[in-house]
């Protein structure tokens, strides 16, 4: 007869291959979006193939497995938008990088398809916005499949100063895909975990005062927070409109200039946009080229270099990186105090 410890290694070794096993199975681990407009392009891959991917590792490990709470609701018709932007490619009609991506939206930003829009709590339970947020128009005219929505701090973490990150009334708590036990940072932390968790290739969150970047850092992607004006607030639960933005949270920096080319545009709804230098929209939009951040003066803060033996060398890299791309690097910029950091912020 075994021993009990044998027993124990057996049983190890037997979950950690179907671990594997499950994660293998899926077929787009870190896709990006170039890498995956490449196969559609070659036709080994359809919108409708990917879709149903997307949400099969939904049901498998946000649904059920590890049960991450990351998507709060599926759109019913994330297939058929699917098909019929398939059938547009068939036809020779792309509409550019995003055709037929799939994309997550954070819960307090407006659709207008048979999905609520309830910033997480049961009071917005079943209501439906008479009008798509604005960046959502643009992400549909780009071609995105809009997946579902994602959890979040209920009310973008309006709800209360001790409310956990990541939990609302009606999505329960988001978990972190790297460590369950760990905190996903919020308000947009169903969008971090999703992308981390390859739920989906793309996601948006929302930002008031860390809301995009505190996730994006605890759930090791990349996130965005535009400068205000850049991306219309339109259709967007509010907190404060001095701050308010929504960005892309994705795997790479390509990609999240992808998403943002794709969002960012004037509104008459929003009177920011009208302040955005039209240029700098276009920019988005244009190749990149050698020497692109000329004219750029960019603050480096060199608190956060010196405690990580693995992350300095990036950092530094990143910063050279800049320099090369044209930009002025001011460095270091000093923060003198938690008291002025805030100051600078309100």
């Amino acid at each position: 007869m075994p021993s009990p410890s044998a027993l124990l290694l057996g049983l190890a070794l037997a979950t950690c291959t179907l671990a594997t096993t499950r994660a293998a199975e899926f077929p787009f681990p870190e896709a990006t979006i170039d890498d995956l407009q490449t196969r559609m392009a070659a036709g080994t891959l359809t919108a409708r193939t990917l879709t149903a991917a997307y949400l099969q590792r939904i049901a498998d490990i946000d649904r059920a497995g590890p049960k991450l709470n990351a998507v709060i609701e599926l759109n019913p018709d994330a297939l058929a938008t699917a098909d019929s932007l398939d059938a547009e490619r068939k036809a020779g009609r792309v509409r550019g990088p995003l055709h037929g991506i799939p994309i997550l939206i954070k819960d307090n930003i407006d659709t207008t398809d048979r999905m609520a829009t309830t910033a997480g709590s049961l009071a917005l339970v079943g209501a439906k916005p008479q009008r798509d947020a604005h960046l959502i128009s643009r992400l549909r005219a780009a071609g995105a499949v809009i997946l579902g929505k994602t959890n979040l701090s209920e009310w973008a973490n309006y709800r209360g100063n001790n409310s956990s990150s990541g939990w609302s009334g009606r999505g329960g708590q988001t978990k972190n895909p790297y460590a369950l036990d760990r905190s996903p940072s919020g308000s947009s932390s169903g969008s971090a975990a999703a992308v981390a968790a390859n739920l989906c290739v793309i996601a948006i969150g929302t930002e008031t005062n860390g809301s995009i970047m505190s996730p994006a850092s605890a759930n090791g992607i990349v996130g965005v927070k535009p400068t205000v004006g850049l991306v219309s607030r339109a259709g967007i639960i509010p907190i404060a409109a001095s701050q308010d933005t929504a960005g892309p949270m994705t795997r790479t920096v390509r990609d999240a200039a992808l998403v943002l080319a794709a969002i960012a545009g004037p509104d008459v709804r929003d009177d920011a946009t009208t302040h955005i230098p039209p240029e700098l929209t276009t920019a988005l939009q244009a190749p990149a080229a050698a020497r692109a951040l000329r004219g750029a003066r960019i603050g480096v803060v060199r608190g956060p270099f010196g405690f990580h033996a693995r992350m300095d060398p990036m950092l530094s890299a990143l910063v050279a990186t800049l320099r090369a791309a044209g930009a002025e690097v001011i460095a270091p910029v000093k923060i003198p105090t938690l008291g002025a950091f805030n100051a600078a912020q309100s």
